[in-house]
């Protein structure tokens, strides 16, 4: 059965304390705000192709979604200095970010001692930027989105980019024919030598597609995160017709995911369908499952080998030459980590092309980060489930418990692809990720019972009396000077 939610959701009728004895609506709407400025950037990171950067940079740092994202975490940080600007009340983001970026930091500073290279230097810097980025997009998220309605316009932007970003990779699948090789935007350059194409797999006739990102396995964990929040969308969408467009993009998004042909974000979709399976009803279950069934059917039908390379990707595991190199990765980390446990060779050291590909995030941080930096990647998607649990219980709406519901589904598939490939090293999956995080810890605070802490509204820093009397006194001084240094001119009347 269909559900809908409600045009006004009750706590944007809950008005903000802005001042002392004054409060402001929570549905007040601007043009510009933190939610336009985060959809701008899910834009730049989803349907600009990956390849394409600003000149004289690199593919990490040189996008323009990192570019803007990297703006935004500086204006929360500034924000954080400003006594009108700070968002008041506790969130427990803060203190899993502020626990991760010291433990990069920490990474950072062993690299440093220990003697980098050139290559290896500016691979910790562009690391340790691209981390601010990743952090800095989340807490903007979390503390930044004025309310509910906007918190659904940014989920609705989410799934509409999903849709188009998947229906970019069929087009690629049924024609063979790149359209991302015809997207150019003025001002950016190709990273690439060529545009990346498309690739045998298994030696049938069929090709992987990466649709605008920058591998196969980034485009299918991209879809996978994003399906859950589609299939929301298409449960409780504001109006019919939004309902109806969130469901074609669920099945534009469930069948971009077979095309990518990578076992990472088939894992991502069953472990994702696990968790909100738990949450959702019987006959949520049934439905999802006939409407599973109905798409691989027609999957069947128009690409009759598709599941039969499907099958044998997790069949045939024992002569994959793919798991064998993943494999084989045990031993020469054991021997890195060995050299350094607790700090690791720090962050964006382990180059490829110098060392090896190392297809596990898991494995990356813990020869670049160490133990401490490895727990605090661990203690980052925890706290992020813990956050939504948290908004779960206390919810009293079913769209809201849903929608927490997908967002623990989003955290458990994160952790379960970063042992597939290196995840954090691919910025669209990694803005994604943090905008999905970062929704996370709004909801925390949407739901919170304390007015003050669910308000987005800021309140000046308490001071004493006596500070803001000398504070005054100092600021009507210094008019007065300036005041003085002003030269006087006299008015002559012409007749």
């Amino acid at each position: 059965m269909t559900t809908t939610a409600a045009p006004v959701h009750p706590l944007d009728l809950d008005p903000s304390l802005v001042e002392r004895q004054t409060y402001a609506t929570r549905r007040r709407r601007h043009l510009v705000d933190i939610t336009a400025l985060l959809g701008v950037t899910l834009f730049l990171a989803v349907l600009i192709p990956a390849d394409l950067v600003v000149p004289q940079l690199t593919v990490g740092i040189g996008r323009p979604a990192s570019i803007l994202g990297l703006g935004l975490a500086a204006g929360w940080m500034l924000a954080r200095f400003h006594p009108r600007l700070t968002v008041r009340g506790p969130q427990p983001l803060r203190w899993a970010a502020a626990a991760y970026l010291t433990a990069i930091l920490l990474a950072y500073a062993a690299g440093q001692l220990r003697g980098l290279t050139t290559i290896e230097a500016g691979g910790a810097d562009r690391a340790l930027i691209s981390t601010v980025v990743f952090l800095g997009v989340a807490l903007v998220c979390a503390d930044g989105v004025p309310n509910r309605s906007r918190l659904d316009d940014l989920l609705r932007l989410v799934v509409w980019l999903g849709g188009a970003m998947g229906g970019i990779g069929l087009i690629q699948f049924a024609f063979r024919f790149n359209i991302v090789a015809l997207i150019q935007v003025p001002g950016l350059v190709s990273s690439r030598d060529e545009v990346l194409g498309f690739r045998d797999r298994g030696g049938t006739d069929l090709v992987r597609v990466a649709s605008t990102a920058a591998h196969y396995i980034e485009f299918s964990t991209v879809m996978a995160m994003v399906l859950p929040f589609a299939i929301h969308l298409a449960r409780f969408g504001p109006s019919r017709l939004s309902r109806q467009l969130a469901g074609v993009a669920a099945v534009v998004i469930a069948s971009a995911i077979p095309v990518t042909l990578s076992r990472s974000g088939i894992l991502a979709v069953f472990a994702g369908l696990l968790v909100l399976g738990y949450f959702w009803t019987w006959r949520m279950r049934f439905n999802i499952g006939v409407l599973g069934l109905g798409l691989l059917s027609t999957i069947m039908l128009v690409r009759p080998g598709l599941l039969g390379t499907i099958r044998s990707l997790f069949t045939n595991l024992g002569n994959d030459p793919s798991v064998e190199t993943r494999t084989d990765d045990y031993e020469t980390v054991g021997a890195y980590l060995a050299e350094r446990p607790w700090f690791g060779r720090g962050p964006g050291t382990f180059i490829p092309t110098v060392y090896r590909f190392l297809d596990n995030e898991w494995l990356m941080h813990l020869i670049t980060a160490g133990y401490l930096g490895t727990a605090a990647f661990a203690a980052w998607h925890l706290t992020v489930i813990a956050l939504a649990a948290a908004a779960y219980r206390r919810a009293t709406r079913a769209a809201d418990r849903h929608l927490c519901a997908c967002l623990i589904a989003v955290q458990v598939m994160a952790m379960l692809v970063a042992g597939t490939f290196d995840a954090m090293s691919f910025t669209t999956h990694t803005t994604v990720l943090a905008v999905l995080s970062g929704v996370a810890g709004a909801m925390w605070r949407f739901t919170h019972p304390a007015r003050q802490v669910r308000s987005a509204a800021v309140l000046p820093l308490p001071r004493p009396r006596w500070v803001r009397s000398w504070l005054s006194a100092q600021v009507w001084a210094r008019l007065r000077a300036w005041r003085d240094r002003q030269p006087r001119t006299s008015v002559v009347e012409v007749r």
